[in-house]
């Protein structure tokens, strides 16, 4: 044990040396990786076994490291280091974590392609001509290249669980005020939340475990007890209500990712799950209303710097911050209406069934494109995920195969507010079944062979 914690901390540094030039999935390495490392060993040759121990983290680059650069993936904060863990890495390190490096983010963490001026261009470790999706592109992109075990990124529309299925790793979107913000530059704190990637759920939601719970620096977290996922998965999925919305999510996709998501359905089904049809009256507007108050959100954040030294921000990300000033109090307060029209709807959905399914993303990662395209792309990937977001719903993307271009696609498991624990016992059990997430991108594989000449 004590051995393995060491090498293979060792082993992922090394592919980081490796194969971070092309994949530009960090912007900076822990220096005392190694130092950890060997603390964690230490720890587990002396029987202690925390429950993290000797697992290797990526962190966003907007989550606050002691002593260490977190650059909000922004020009403004290229040199700025945090005096305080955020309290999520703070139970990282009690946890035995061992932090290896700083995720590149799509800048402030306000777009979907990670395509970043500053601090390099994410790319997809499946093929490097495609991107990582965003905001947390780093995040998925370094669990997939195997540059570490679990990477925790953030999620205000999407961007955890778009990277997760672009890249072919699993990434969980937390209820809303289950995990704390502090110590994490906002997009918008009403939908803002921390969420885990990992290659399997049993890793994701050993993280989650650790992450989750109340912080007095975060008002919109709840003390509400944090349910066993082990136990839950232990009660097996038979008969388990499933609501696939048919009319919103299946359609218009692209017909490899449809493909993709019918096998995943009929697996569910195969394992003894209930699958029926729903609807969700209102799905599709969600997005819509909700993209207005993210970006009216976002600009208030941004207000000193976009009065400034709005040149110092990258093009795309500018044009969607001057979105954000130009939101009107009519369009905030009809989304606002609308948001309490979903609510119902969501409720009453899961009246009737336990986990609703759809497509994480409706197409599987795009070629890098010029950033003016970016609000674009940024849009059609998240158009299944910002309806969760509006919710405050836990929601979990999980693999579902490659399609034939050799690009991963995922399907997202949501559940009702805080049952965060059925989403992921049932993404436990369909893994348990398949096997997409067992497969490594080729320059992994090859990295790893010019390691072992």
């Amino acid at each position: 044990m004590t051995d393995s914690i060491a090498d293979r901390t060792r082993t992922q540094l090394a592919l980081g040396e490796a194969l971070n030039p092309a994949l530009r999935a960090m912007i900076s390495f822990n220096p005392q990786a190694q130092d950890e490392a060997r603390a964690a060993a230490a720890r587990a040759a002396g029987g202690a076994l925390p429950p993290l121990s000797g697992k290797t983290v990526s962190i966003k680059d907007n989550i606050d490291t002691a002593g260490w650069r977190t650059t909000m993936g922004s020009a403004f904060f290229r040199d700025h280091v945090p005096a305080t863990d955020a309290p999520v890495v703070q139970r990282l390190r009690r946890a035995g974590a061992v932090l290896v490096g700083k995720a590149n983010l799509h800048e402030f963490a306000f777009g979907g392609t990670t395509q970043n001026p500053h601090h390099g261009l994410g790319r997809n470790p499946w093929n490097a001509d495609a991107i990582p999706g965003g905001s947390s592109g780093g995040s998925g992109s370094s669990v997939a290249a195997g540059l570490c075990d679990i990477s925790l990124g953030t999620d205000t529309g999407g961007s955890v669980r778009i990277p997760a299925a672009l890249n072919g790793v699993v990434g969980l979107r937390p209820t809303h005020g289950r995990v704390p913000n502090t110590g994490c530059f906002p997009v918008s704190g009403a939908y803002d939340t921390i969420g885990p990637l990992a290659r399997t759920v049993a890793e994701v939601a050993q993280a989650y475990e650790v992450i989750a719970g109340p912080d007095a620096g975060d008002d919109w977290t709840e003390d509400r007890p944090v349910a066993s996922w082990a136990h839950r998965f232990a009660q097996g999925i038979e008969g388990l209500r499933i609501g696939v919305p048919e009319a919103w999510c299946m359609q218009d996709l692209d017909p490899e990712v449809e493909r993709l998501m019918r096998a995943a359905i009929a697996q569910l089904r195969a394992l003894g799950a209930v699958v029926r049809g729903i609807e969700l009256p209102g799905a599709a507007l969600a997005q819509s209303h909700l993209m207005p108050m993210v970006h009216a959100e976002a600009a208030a954040v941004h207000a000193e710097r976009l009065a400034s030294a709005p040149g110092s921000f990258g093009a795309d990300v500018l044009g969607r911050l001057q979105q954000g000033v130009a939101v009107d109090s009519r369009a905030y307060a009809e989304a606002l209406r609308f948001k309490q029209r979903w609510l119902r709807v969501v409720d009453d959905a899961f009246s009737r069934v336990d986990v609703i399914v759809t497509p994480s993303c409706p197409i599987t990662a795009p070629l890098a494109i010029d950033t003016a395209r970016m609000v674009e792309t940024t849009r059609g990937l998240s158009r299944f995920t910002y309806a969760w977001a509006l919710a405050g719903t836990p929601a979990l993307s999980v693999p579902v195969g490659f399609a034939a271009n050799g690009l991963p696609a995922g399907m997202q498991l949501v559940a009702p507010r805080w049952e965060d624990a059925r989403v992921l016992a049932l993404g436990a059990h369909y893994q348990a079944a398949t096997d997409h997430h067992l497969r490594r991108p080729a320059m992994l594989t090859a990295a790893l062979a010019r390691l072992a000449a």
